[in-house]
């Protein structure tokens, strides 16, 4: 057996070390490290309550607003407090516009660059690849981020600036829309649309949102050559390298649901596994594990009561993550997930048949661009300019709260407790701190470090092409992740 270090990886948000075994060509073991503690949870202990929606926003710059909508979901359960509806359609436009963006962001700027590694530079399919997504240079790069910079024009019409903006509040939006900025939404929205359908998809929307089994998507993908399209590209890649046998977790799968309006929510929340199918999500069977973390020793807590008392040196402990876990189990949390709650059918059925892998996970994400941009559309047209955008509270009373949603990368959770104005207790798990968890105290690893056992190291390799593969599939915000 040997041992090798992988890390400190690139294009990736925050700092990661992945301590991996292997014997024969395969990794035996993995153990990942969350290597700095930033502390948000203890910042915030008695602050004024409403500082929740300064701080935490600067937990990330990629999914502030992510942080930002959670807050403000915790600081409403708190009080009682239900958003305007305006209020609620601004707010999900803000957030799928973050979401949306780091879903494009994340497979072209992140994911894809991978396949121009010189390690596949024999491939007959290289140069094609290389040239349209090396990193920088990539012709792919010349096209989407002039695409994503007038997508997030949107964010500048309802939130004034992006990352940390301040509009999201409990009670709804403070960024009032006038009937020409509606106009200009709904242009954006159609200019990004058309993009889509041109460069990632190489279709229409309703197309792509129509393929509903394996054989659909094979019979799409061979109207056109593996280059009609960055979608057939990376299906084209996949099948090359056998990216859905690459990567399998735990195939138990968990959404907070999302996109609330009036009470239900557009995403809906549940539990996913091929033996059980969908079931209910209790959120009151969570616990954090701290055996492996560089936290002050615990019996797994609820967040709701949990503590974040960091301690330098400990036995065992190699990451400064907590290990949530679900009546015990490790969950995998994403854009995979949340299309098997949904009841996604061509999801769904890989996922029975092969299970959760690079290539579900990616795909996922692909699709979910093209289910969630129409939403958009259909919420642009929804606001009414002259009905009120937001509801203030006259006092805070002393409560305890939970904001539940999913951000791009998974399930992302706030608890707060709330006494004489300021924050007495503040828990976050962030869907990274689900998916790279360390160890629980039975010995459970958690989703990534699963999801690494069996994946191949080329002879000679310190830093393996498929564990990037792996490791970017679950799209990792390390400074989410540690608190």
């Amino acid at each position: 057996m040997s041992r090798i270090v992988v890390g400190p990886f690139n294009r990736v948000e925050g700092d990661l070390d992945i301590t991996l075994d292997s014997a024969d060509g395969r990794v035996t073991g993995a153990r990942v490290n969350a290597t700095l503690y930033r502390g948000f949870e203890r910042i915030l202990l008695d602050k004024p309550a409403l500082d929740a929606l300064v701080y935490t926003p600067r937990i990330c710059g990629i999914c502030s607003v992510s942080q930002s909508v959670a807050a403000a979901l915790a600081l409403a359960d708190s009080q009682g407090m239900q958003p305007t509806r305006n209020g609620e359609l601004c707010r999900n436009l803000i957030l799928a516009n973050e979401s949306l963006t780091d879903l494009l962001t994340h497979f072209y700027l992140f994911f894809m660059p991978d396949f121009a590694r010189e390690s596949y530079a024999k491939e007959p399919w290289f140069d094609a690849v290389a040239s349209r997504f090396k990193a920088v240079s990539g012709e792919a790069t010349r096209e989407v981020l002039p695409a994503r910079a007038e997508f997030l024009h949107l964010m500048g019409l309802l939130a004034g600036k992006w990352p940390h903006t301040l509009s999201i509040q409990p009670g709804g939006s403070t960024r009032p829309v006038q009937r020409q900025e509606r106009l200009r939404l709904v242009a954006i929205l159609g200019a990004f649309r058309r993009f889509l359908e041109r460069v990632t998809f190489g279709d229409d929307l309703e197309r792509i949102t129509a393929i509903h089994t394996p054989e659909q998507l094979r019979s799409w993908q061979q109207e056109k050559t593996w280059q009609g399209g960055d979608l057939r590209t990376f299906l084209h890649l996949s099948e090359q390298l056998g990216l859905d046998r690459l990567g399998r977790a735990t195939d138990r799968y968990m959404s907070f649901g999302n996109y609330a309006l009036q009470g239900e929510q557009t995403v809906p929340r549940g539990v996913w596994s091929p033996g059980n199918g969908l079931q209910a999500l209790d959120p009151g069977r969570i616990v954090e594990d701290v055996s492996h973390a560089w936290m002050e020793p615990a019996p797994p807590l609820h967040p709701a009561h949990g503590e974040t008392e960091p301690v330098a040196e400990k036995e065992d402990a190699y990451s400064w993550c907590k290990a949530p876990r679900l009546d015990g189990q490790v969950v995998e949390t994403g854009a995979l997930a949340r299309a098997l709650v949904a009841g996604d059918p061509l999801l769904t059925r890989l996922v029975i048949e092969q299970g959760g892998s690079v290539h579900t996970r990616m795909l996922a994400r692909l699709l979910e661009l093209a289910r969630t941009l129409p939403r958009l559309q259909q919420w642009a047209l929804q606001i009414e300019p002259d009905e009120p955008f937001c509801h203030h509270p006259q006092r805070l009373q002393d409560g305890e709260g939970v904001g539940l949603m999913e951000a791009a990368r998974g399930s992302l959770g706030h608890w707060i407790s709330v006494q004489r104005g300021r924050i007495c207790r503040y828990q976050i798990i962030a869907p990274t701190t689900w998916n790279f968890s360390p160890r629980d105290a039975a010995g459970q690893p958690g989703a990534l470090e699963q999801a690494l056992v069996g994946a191949p190291i080329r002879e000679g390799e310190t830093d393996p092409v498929a564990v990037q593969h792996i490791v970017r599939s679950f799209d990792p915000c390390m400074v989410c992740t540690v608190h």
